[in-house]
């Protein structure tokens, strides 16, 4: 039997498990170390709530990895006192967000303002979405393996930017892009050659999209999606969509969560397009394995989709920024990927680490 760990403003009925903590903890060292790079020279600050057992949790973990740092209850001050305090920190600081929702600072695009001013971030966010077991998912998803999420989101990089062409195989349906890809982006906890340190946690993804988005076309079953409630939506058996030119011509076995997404995007921008092509990194999460909150299961170890015209990362002639509004996540059925005509997924994990 779990026996609970004692955590500060919190309501203790509910706490996760100590052995949960534990783990935190010392995948939050990790993370510390080898993906921020943060070290004693530099100060730290925490800004946390503490409305759900997770939060409360992760906040510990960072209690203990960082006894120096000043930690800020978002709910117990001023929205004036958290931006004074991220505006006294130095350039290469660190700033953690634990977050049930998401800190609204009137305006201030925390994570985009905080990169401005040099700091490195770590944000944890909508956490209230993945209760219960889903909270000990989040957890093990924090693990940090820089040999896998390096030596295997740098193979698949390679080998999407010299790939002519790629298919998505699952379910008995093949999405083909006949077509060469954009220059892959990594999210792989090696800032090295970025801008800026740090981002949304869990992390683990290499993404891409067809360099021509018309070559995309085929048919892919998928098992999750994105509902317009920002969630895990997984219908009962999966919904089959047919691609033509780019775009979702049609949808079997629709649920009507899953038609209320496709209709959305065809009423404001026309028509629905395939645009991200992404290969989730983290084995914490598995077809099986889930949590509500879709911005954090995007890093399952699979392929992903987007559909709708929004996606910054990749201008593309015709699409213009204001008009782009949709970028929904898809998951496909995925029993084999291919680049060019090499596998480099089977039996639900990447096979390619150099």
């Amino acid at each position: 039997m779990h026996t609970l760990v004692s955590l500060p403003d919190s309501s203790h009925d509910h706490d996760l498990p100590t052995g949960a903590i534990e783990e935190a903890t010392a995948h939050l060292r990790d993370v510390l170390a080898h993906a921020i790079e943060h070290g004693p020279e530099h100060a730290a600050l925490v800004v946390y709530d503490t409305r759900t057992p997770l939060a409360r949790a992760l906040t510990e973990g960072y209690r203990r990895n960082l006894p120096d740092a000043t930690f800020i209850d978002f709910d117990a001050v001023t929205p004036g006192a958290v931006l004074a305090a991220f505006k006294s920190m130095a350039p290469k600081d660190l700033v953690v967000l634990v977050q049930s929702s998401n800190f609204r600072l009137d305006g201030f695009r925390v994570r985009v303002e905080l990169f401005k001013l040099g700091l490195k971030v770590i944000e944890h966010v909508h956490l209230s979405r993945m209760p219960g077991p889903q909270s000990e998912h989040y957890i093990e998803a924090l693990a940090y393996d820089p040999a896998y999420f390096r030596g295997t989101g740098r193979a698949l990089k390679r080998r999407i930017d010299a790939a002519p062409h790629a298919r998505v195989v699952g379910g008995g349906e093949t999405l083909h892009f006949s077509s060469p890809f954009e220059p892959a982006k990594l999210n792989i906890g090696d800032y090295s050659e970025m801008n800026n340190v740090g981002g949304q946690f869990p992390i683990g993804e290499v993404f891409t999209e067809a360099l021509d988005l018309e070559a995309v076309h085929g048919r892919v079953q998928v098992h999750v999606f994105g509902d317009t409630n920002y969630r895990s939506n997984r219908p009962e058996l999966p919904v089959t969509l047919v691609v033509e030119r780019g775009r979702v011509v049609g949808a079997e076995n629709a649920t009507p969560a899953f038609q209320e997404v496709l209709d959305k995007i065809t009423a404001d921008e026309g028509e629905v397009w395939v645009r991200e092509l992404g290969f989730g990194l983290n084995r914490a999460f598995t077809r099986e394995r889930r949590v509500d909150d879709i911005g954090t299961y995007e890093r399952m170890c699979g392929i992903h989709l987007s559909l709708g015209a929004k996606h910054g990362v990749y201008p593309k002639p015709g699409f213009k920024r204001k008009d782009a509004r949709y970028h929904i996540d898809v998951f496909a059925v995925t029993d084999a990927v291919y680049l060019d005509e090499e596998r480099v997924y089977a039996d639900g994990r990447w096979i390619c680490n150099n």
